[in-house]
């Protein structure tokens, strides 16, 4: 099977969706191709925060002046992406007094708004904070989705006759030593992955031009194509916490360190970050001691937090880079700033071009540059409208405000759906009757959860992606089996038990590494709910095979008999 198009773009996180809907807006025919979901890399695994620069306002102020230019033109794009939060770097009794005067020439530098408030004036917008809180600087810090965001650059790149391909694997390169001229990509044989291809078959997609914009992962592209790029990706953990302890971004205002900014994200919040190199983007373990770290740290600018369950962790890779003269050894050292490698004039290679480095906030911009870079090569003189022009969801405002009463929705489901679903939210909330609550935690309706599935099949991870369902305080204990039951009856059984494997093992791989505590129980509950209605856990009863060692006599229950030891007299059971 072979495909033309002229640009494919590598890579389905912010970057490759942003040059894939910038290039289709300005009339290029775009292929983009990711090897799992949208966001499935470093995007899918930052802690929520849209930059105000401040971060870099000492240490990087090139990167702080791009930061603030894209927070404005984000929160005017993509405003149902983004909750203004507003945020404070914190300075504490002990913090050096040189290094907060330092913060605030530097924001006001780079033209961040920059307010200092006294203690008093902190805690009282942020009455969590700590009383050993000296004083603030308050920032236009935001708190943003990335999986909506990434989801809505995609529809966008569609609309304008862009082809997404997820779970479409670059597997090898076509060309030779002097040109690249495109890829050949598996697709995906993983359940009910949607992909124009065929599952398990191989396709040739040949391209005027390539655009490797795979984040971390482009040395691996790179060496494919005969060339160096030496990406240095950094490791950095997050935690999750139970609900939001805060209502604004909080940064600790001190010279570089790990855990020192807690993200409010929609119903959580999340604790970051530590910044370690690692050699493999996909081969660097989790510790404990990463976590304790995070609250041991953090509790010190917000106390409450001591008290507070840790819902799960997660971690994610920083694509890092820095010409190869420089050699950082540090990693905080290096550049957040992003670097355009032109492989033409660089290492003789036609046809491919590296986008590198960089943040989610600035991914609109990488992509402009780039875009302009490739219609260059190709001879396109059209301008990049990406920064007037919103991003689906984001058009009317109104929609946001207007409350979902037609569709019998009590008020705070009403606004998370119209949040998430920005000017869409009408047309699909109206799409299904009745129009039930099946994510509790996150206020996610069947409408929302069936109108994800149109766009992802049975592939449930794409799901909570698009709805955020399953990502609340039961880590979807109460709401795995309910999305996977809206599959039916356009998908088989089968089809729906292997989604729901899939989800319900994507959200232990991030709760296992915070098992303590209420949390545990949480699990435990979990287990217990799902082994005991759902024989989750493949106990042989199901089979008719009860052992001795069996904790629970099914056939006794589906007989309406009570053989069970904890039987109640009158046939009840103790606890009902």
């Amino acid at each position: 099977m072979t495909a033309t198009t002229d640009v494919l773009v590598v890579g389905g996180g912010s970057t490759g969706t942003g040059i894939a809907r910038d290039l289709a807006m300005r009339g290029v025919d775009v292929t983009l191709v990711e090897k799992g979901n949208l966001t499935h890399g470093t995007t899918g695994r930052m802690h929520g925060l849209l930059h105000s620069g401040g971060r870099y306002a000492v240490s990087d102020r090139a990167s702080a002046e791009e930061c603030i230019e894209e927070n404005r033109v984000l929160r005017d794009i993509a405003g149902h992406c983004v909750e203004e939060t507003g945020g404070q770097f914190v300075q504490l009794e002990g913090d050096p007094d040189e290094y907060f005067e330092e913060k605030l020439a530097g924001c006001r530098e780079c033209g961040i708004p920059a307010e200092v408030l006294t203690g008093e004036e902190a805690r009282e917008e942020e009455p969590y904070l700590t009383e050993d809180v000296k004083r603030a600087i308050r920032v236009p810090d935001g708190a943003i989705d990335p999986f909506r965001l990434c989801v809505a650059n995609a529809i966008s790149a569609e609309n304008h006759g862009a082809r997404i391909e997820t779970h479409a694997e670059v597997v090898d390169l076509l060309g030779d030593s002097d040109r690249v001229t495109g890829a050949t990509i598996r697709h995906d044989s993983g359940p009910g992955k949607r992909t124009h291809g065929k599952v398990g078959e191989t396709e040739e997609i040949r391209a005027e031009y390539v655009v490797n914009a795979t984040g971390a992962w482009a040395g691996q592209l790179g060496e494919m194509a005969g060339v160096d790029i030496e990406v240095r990706p950094s490791k950095g953990v997050m935690v999750v916490m139970n609900c939001r302890q805060v209502d604004t971004v909080i940064n600790r205002c001190r010279p570089k360190g790990d855990a020192d900014i807690v993200v409010p994200h929609e119903t959580t919040a999340i604790l970051g970050t530590t910044d370690e190199e690692v050699s493999d983007p996909e081969d660097y373990p989790e510790e404990r001691w990463e976590v304790d770290l995070m609250i041991d740290e953090l509790k010190r600018l917000v106390p409450i937090l001591e008290e507070a369950r840790t819902v799960r962790s997660f971690w994610g890779v920083r694509p890092l880079y820095e010409p190869p003269e420089v050699g950082s050894s540090d990693p905080t050292d290096i550049t957040r700033d992003y670097f355009l490698l032109d492989h033409e004039e660089r290492d003789d290679l036609h046809g491919l071009t590296s986008i590198v480095g960089g943040k989610f906030t600035t991914y609109r911009m990488m992509a402009e540059e780039i875009s302009d870079h490739v219609c260059e090569q190709l001879g396109v003189s059209a301008a990049c409208r990406t920064a007037d022009e919103p991003l689906p969801g984001s058009e009317d405002e109104s929609v946001l405000d207007a409350g979902m009463d037609r569709f019998g929705l009590r008020s705070p489901v009403a606004r998370r759906s119209a949040q998430r679903l920005g000017s869409r939210a009408d047309d699909v909330l109206s799409s299904v009757e009745p129009n039930p609550v099946l994510c509790d935690c996150e206020a996610v309706t069947r409408a929302e959860v069936r109108d994800a599935i149109d766009q992802s099949g049975t592939d449930l991870n794409a799901v909570r992606i698009r709805t955020r369902a399953s990502m609340g305080n039961c880590q979807g204990g109460f709401c795995c089996h309910r999305m996977a039951s809206e599959l039916h009856p356009e998908f088989e059984e089968p089809q729906a038990y292997a989604a729901l494997d899939e989800l319900f093992q994507e959200r232990w791989k991030g709760e296992r590494h915070a098992l303590w505590g209420e949390q545990l129980s949480q699990a435990a509950l979990n287990y217990a709910l799902h082994a005991t209605t759902m024989n989750r856990d493949r106990d042989p009863v199901a089979d008719g095979e009860r052992d001795e060692g069996s904790a629970i006599d099914f056939a006794a229950f589906d007989a309406g008999e009570s053989h069970s030891p904890t039987a109640a007299p009158d046939g009840g059971r103790h606890g009902d």
